[in-house]
């Protein structure tokens, strides 16, 4: 195999390594907090992120992405009209007022749940979803199971309390990522700041949405045992970040620590695209066949997120055989690419052929196997 080193911007000073250090995350009196750069699946920073937590109406969220993705699978529509059940127009707390017997259509209802933290729409639409609450709740944890939330449980729709309903800061954060990629539609809905219902019009209860414009959701949550929590997410230029707190002992408290953690995230971490994948990074030799090269390229496109300052001092390196022989079909695997700050491994990615090179008749092939005999025979090159 043979190694190639490549110095993106030049060699590591010591006055510029001097100057990579960042301040340290934010000090927060919260249970547990996580901020990532969801793209590149980057934790910018955390503190007790897979301890169990109340999610109160956190939970909301799961509530969404169920019906959104039962909408996406054509198992109902926002146009459906959803009769309203006793238990629903009965829920206890937050509510969207809507009134027991009257039909109101999924859009609607979605709205309550996601803009009105609306306990009676979220058990409304769970009803029309899963038959029953309790059927929807079984949907909500087959979900979770299938995003891989290892600290997570539900036993209602709402968030409402039980000690056997718990999920984890990293465990949003991912449900919250999965919902924002994958139904960009109906995450819209949560940065809207005013919904009115029955002539009633009610805010949005992220006051984010007020105080940042680069803020367009997510939900907050509070109960006696849990605290005040919030699922937050902004995003600024080409660089999203969400943030997850939990357990802040005010209203006002989740909110300052949820803009700290998203200005110390803005500030001092960037996420660039370093490779595109059809740049051809490496030409490399081929025997055998009726080209002599094959361009080698990265599988994906490659973004990182990392403090600011290294970028700078990141490297490459192309591992890949030595003496390949055609035939070589384009987007074949050919070796790899890594990507270091210092010794640390960033990233991994196949390399892969560009282009096709189509082989040499028999002869051909026959004179390039005896030429790389003789070169491996006589150490002019590896074989």
């Amino acid at each position: 195999m043979k190694k190639l080193l490549l110095l993106l911007f030049g060699f590591i000073s010591i006055e510029s390594f001097a100057q990579s250090f960042i301040p340290n995350t934010p000090t927060l009196d919260l249970k547990s907090y996580i901020l990532i750069e969801p793209n590149t699946n980057t934790v910018i920073a955390s503190f007790n992120e897979d301890a169990p937590i109340e999610p109160a109406s956190m939970t909301k969220v799961m509530s969404s992405y169920v019906v959104a993705d039962q909408i996406a699978n054509d198992f109902l529509s926002l146009d459906d009209s959803v009769l309203i059940s006793e238990k629903a127009w009965r829920m206890e707390g937050s509510k969207m007022f809507i009134e027991q017997g009257k039909r109101v259509s999924v859009l609607d209802l979605l709205k309550g749940i996601i803009i009105q933290s609306g306990n009676d729409a979220t058990v409304a639409l769970a009803e029309y979803v899963g038959g029953t609450e309790d059927g929807f709740v079984d949907l909500m944890n087959s979900y979770a199971a299938s995003m891989g939330l290892s600290n997570t449980l539900f036993q209602n729709s709402t968030g409402l309390p039980d000690g056997n309903h718990f999920s984890s800061a990293k465990d949003l954060a991912t449900m919250t990522s999965l919902l924002i990629n994958n139904f960009p539609e109906t995450y819209s809905l949560y940065k809207e700041k005013y919904y009115t219902f029955n002539n009633i019009r009610q805010p949005n209860r992220n006051r984010l949405l007020w105080k940042d414009n680069s803020s367009d959701g997510v939900k907050t949550g509070h109960t006696e045992s849990a605290g005040y929590c919030l699922i937050s997410s902004a995003k600024r230029n080409d660089m999203r970040l969400i943030a997850v707190v939990a357990g802040a002992k005010s209203d006002k408290e989740r909110f300052n620590d949820t803009q700290r953690l998203l200005e110390y995230g803005f500030r001092f971490y960037s996420t660039q695209e370093v490779i595109k994948k059809d740049n051809a990074l490496k030409d490399v030799d081929v025997w055998g066949g009726k080209k002599n090269l094959v361009s080698l390229g990265a599988e994906n496109n490659i973004k990182l997120t990392l403090p600011r300052t290294s970028f700078k001092n990141i490297t490459i390196s192309y591992d890949f055989q030595n003496n390949l022989r055609a035939p070589i079909k384009e987007g074949q695997t050919l070796g790899t690419l890594i990507i270091k700050e210092g010794e640390k491994t960033l990233h991994t990615e196949n390399l892969v052929a560009l282009n096709d090179v189509e082989a040499k008749g028999f002869f051909g092939r026959l004179w390039a196997s005896l030429v790389l005999w003789f070169r491996g025979l006589f150490g002019l090159g590896d074989a």
